[in-house]
């Protein structure tokens, strides 16, 4: 019977609701979760059930498809490098107002409607992320990719006077440097560092694909030296590169567990969070 598959789910989530009540998660919300219509609310409606069952949700929002979108209209071409954007101040303007104006008000206005309070932020907003210029090393030579920011300093009282006042933080990846230069950094980078300045129970990174794959198989768990190696060695790459890396740094500097997750999956969050099987790849 549905209903005593429904109570049975139910209990299972009871160990999981007390362990983790009062605690901090954060999400970083992005890839298909964020264009799929069913997605987007299923997401909202997790992040609202877990601000309901005493948990504090962060989510640290990307918008890469929807920046890439608004290039594309005005002609100008995105270019990458490991996954991140290479960012001139023209790029720098709309990547700005996509994620700042419109993404980050289009999630607030999500949680709201599944029945949470959130409250939409950049890394701006009081002093959140202090920014430095990221350089790509390559070859042992350092390359500029423009704008595109470090994390240099988290400064996390705002979002703590939100979780206090019973609010879902909303944050938008855009940080300034000491002289107020503005920089586009990489939304799993600022996950991990907002993660490790909160020391967060879990940093959950939501993907397009099922987790972190090695010879076409899926690793339900990698210890942080083995990860490394993976990276160095090629097996992982590309736009998998700054996630694992996030994760490696979180669990080093004080997050209890990082998890790299399919988004494409309906409630995906939940899933990792409330059941004895979990989804993805936990970073240990």
């Amino acid at each position: 019977m549905k209903s005593i598959e429904k109570v049975n789910t139910l209990i299972e989530s009871l160990p999981y609701i007390k362990e983790f009540s009062g605690k901090t998660i954060v999400v970083k919300y992005g890839g298909h979760a964020m264009t799929d219509e069913a997605l987007r609310l299923s997401f909202a409606k997790d992040m609202a059930l877990l601000k309901l069952v005493g948990i504090n949700p962060v989510v640290v929002h990307g918008g890469g498809p929807q920046i890439g979108d608004l290039l594309e209209q005005l002609g100008i071409k995105s270019e990458f490098v490991d996954g991140l954007r290479v960012t001139d101040s023209a790029t720098m303007e709309i990547v700005e107002m996509v994620l700042v104006g419109k993404v980050n008000k289009e999630i607030v206005n999500n949680i709201h409607i599944a029945g949470g309070k959130a409250v939409g932020i950049s890394g701006k907003d009081a002093g959140l992320l202090t920014a430095g210029k990221l350089y790509h090393e390559e070859n042992g030579e350092k390359l500029d990719i423009g704008l595109v920011g470090s994390v240099e300093r988290v400064n996390p009282e705002i979002i703590r006077v939100l979780e206090e006042d019973k609010f879902i933080p909303v944050i938008a990846p855009i940080g300034a440097d000491i002289n107020g230069i503005t920089y586009n950094i990489n939304a799993d980078i600022a996950a991990g560092k907002i993660a490790e300045a909160l020391q967060a129970e879990k940093l959950i990174l939501l993907t397009d694909i099922q987790g972190v794959m090695i010879n076409g198989s899926l690793m339900s768990s990698i210890k942080s030296t083995d990860a490394a190696d993976y990276i160095k060695s090629g097996e992982i790459s590309g736009g998998m590169i700054p996630k694992v890396n996030c994760c490696i740094e979180a669990v080093k500097s004080g997050v209890k567990k990082a998890h790299i997750i399919d988004g494409r999956v309906e409630h995906a969050a939940l899933l990792e969070i409330f059941t004895d099987k979990g989804v993805g790849t936990q970073i240990i």
